[in-house]
């Protein structure tokens, strides 16, 4: 694994005074509902291993409750495990000494949140320079810094206002500014963009995904949607009770769920925007003039397709070489019907 990634490792987290007492039982089978009614115990992570990776942006997703934020409160330990492993650049994070765990959170980490966060008494620029503040970066620095992020999230002229003078939507460019302005390697979002009406957070969505072509952190993001998830996820893990049940690209869980419960998320997505053309292409076509980019989307395909007036293309890869073909009939079908690959 990469340096930045991030490896989970038989995690368990059992909410209560004696958590450890039952992790044997809660391997042999006893539910989360059992442990709680007998015990007292709330099971909030079971046996969860997720290798996420380096400079990409890894989603857990699932419904309230499934354990979501307790996962991503392990990276940086505001929870402490019951038992298991989340290692980073080879340290295990549950194990680090107080005096570690403090400068991996100051250096390493930054979280934006679904809240925001944000001092009400600071203004913009104070709130988003006030993690580098804490480290002690120097006040000229620090300015420089912050004002470099508060440009690049469609802020510049917003310094010296205060959070209750802006939007949601731009109260969450703050949030994310601060947590860029700290330079983390790893950035941490909770359900980040949750509070948003949907256009803002579209738009927010667009700002992660193109500042992330840039900066190529690793990104640990929470969310309840799956639409978010598969537009901006990398890998996608889906919680449910505690567990994993199921990880992957957004493709492989598209087109092959786990269980039922994963068909239900499922069901009503748009496989067009998810379904790339080399999952479905067969041959190359001799006869097709149309060339379509390898790891295109069926969506963005089937448009090229009617606008150009043809029938058929061809996929082909970075140097322009025919790697397979479509046509508009099986690039439609596979959007509508599950695709063969």
């Amino acid at each position: 694994m990469a340096d930045n990634g991030i490896e989970v490792k038989n995690l368990y987290k059992i909410f209560g005074p004696h958590g450890e007492r039952y992790i044997q039982m809660v391997k042999d089978g006893m539910s989360k509902d059992e442990l709680n009614a007998k015990h007292g115990h709330v099971l909030g992570l079971k046996n969860v291993n997720i290798s996420m990776p380096s400079a990409k942006i890894q989603v857990i997703m699932g419904l309230s409750g499934s354990g979501k934020s307790t996962m991503i409160r392990h990276i940086n330990r505001l929870i402490e495990p019951t038992s298991g492993e989340v290692i980073y650049q080879g340290q295990d994070i549950c194990k680090m000494s107080k005096a570690d765990l403090q400068q991996f959170r100051r250096q390493k980490t930054a979280m934006v949140f679904q809240k925001f966060a944000l001092l009400p008494h600071r203004t913009v620029i104070d709130n988003t320079l006030f993690g580098i503040e804490i480290q002690g970066v120097s006040r000229g620095e620090a300015e420089e810094r912050a004002k470099l992020w508060l440009k690049r999230v469609g802020l510049e002229g917003y310094e010296d206002y205060y959070p209750n003078q802006l939007s949601g939507g731009m109260q969450q460019r703050v949030g994310l500014a601060r947590a860029l302005t700290n330079d983390a390697d790893i950035l941490m979002m909770d359900e980040a963009f949750s509070a948003l009406d949907p256009l803002i957070r579209m738009d927010m969505q667009s700002i992660l995904l193109e500042l992330q072509e840039e900066l190529h952190k690793t990104i640990v993001f929470i969310t309840h949607d799956l639409d978010e998830a598969l537009r901006i996820g990398d890998r996608i893990a889906i919680l449910r009770d505690g567990e994993v049940v199921q990880q992957g690209t957004g493709q492989e869980i598209v087109l092959n769920p786990a269980d039922a419960y994963i068909s239900d998320f499922v069901k009503e997505v748009n496989r067009g925007r998810v379904i790339k053309v080399d999952t479905i292409m067969g041959d190359s076509i001799d006869a097709a003039s149309a060339r379509i980019a390898s790891g295109s989307s069926l969506e963005k395909a089937a448009k090229m397709l009617i606008d150009s007036g043809e029938n058929a293309a061809n996929i082909v890869d970075a140097n322009g070489g025919a790697i397979g073909g479509i046509t508009i009939k099986s690039t439609i079908d596979a959007m509508v019907t599950p695709a063969v690959h």
